[in-house]
């Protein structure tokens, strides 16, 4: 039996504009319009974005924090998204807390998290994935993640959400959950964003 086609491939609307605008993926609407309802960034953070390919949040983080900030781009896959000098890519695993390359650059002001797991066909095995590397992205801002930083990550909305948000809300002051305007219709993908890390 065939996996079923991936909703999430498909071009829309949003994908060309984003490329008309420089960056490589329609994320990167995603990521902006989090940042302008939370204040995500200023100038002169460092921040490091898991699972970083193809490169649309780490160039949108590169462009708030400006010249006097860093954004460290992470993944296991290449990123072929050309950078300015505020942005240094590192090739290995994101969510790995025995990561050298994580460590040596932290602590982080910001850690973000666009992940998802490629589609199985399977809603619960999808939804179960996207839980793990939601937790797995919050293990790594607590590990690496200074006092009073911001963590923004994806997860699937699923049975398992609610206990997900909990674990963010016991370490950070404020907690919101964000299904940008940008959003699929077919997507249950939501962006749960802690700020001021306890």
């Amino acid at each position: 039996m065939k996996n079923k086609p991936n909703p999430y491939a498909k071009p829309d609307a949003r994908t060309p504009d984003a490329r008309a605008k420089g960056y490589p993926a329609r994320s990167v609407f995603k990521l902006q319009e989090i940042d302008r309802r939370m204040r995500l960034f200023r100038a002169g953070q460092n921040v490091i974005d898991l699972g970083a390919a193809p490169g649309s949040w780490s160039l949108y983080a590169s462009e708030r924090v400006g010249p006097t900030g860093h954004v460290y781009a992470i993944d296991i896959k290449p990123i072929l998204q050309v950078f300015g000098e505020n942005v240094r890519v590192l090739e290995g695993d994101a969510l790995s807390l025995d990561s050298e390359a994580l460590a040596a650059h932290a602590p982080y002001d910001v850690v973000l998290s666009d992940m998802a797991p490629n589609t199985s066909g399977s809603k619960f095995q999808d939804q179960a994935r996207s839980t793990e590397l939601f937790l797995r992205a919050l293990e790594v801002a607590l590990h690496h993640g200074k006092v009073g930083s911001h963590f923004a990550a994806k997860i699937f909305m699923s049975g398992d959400y609610k206990a997900a948000e909990m674990q963010v809300r016991g370490a950070y002051e404020t907690v919101r959950t964000i299904r940008p305007d940008g959003t699929r219709q077919v997507s249950s993908e939501v962006f749960v964003v802690g700020m001021g890390r306890r």
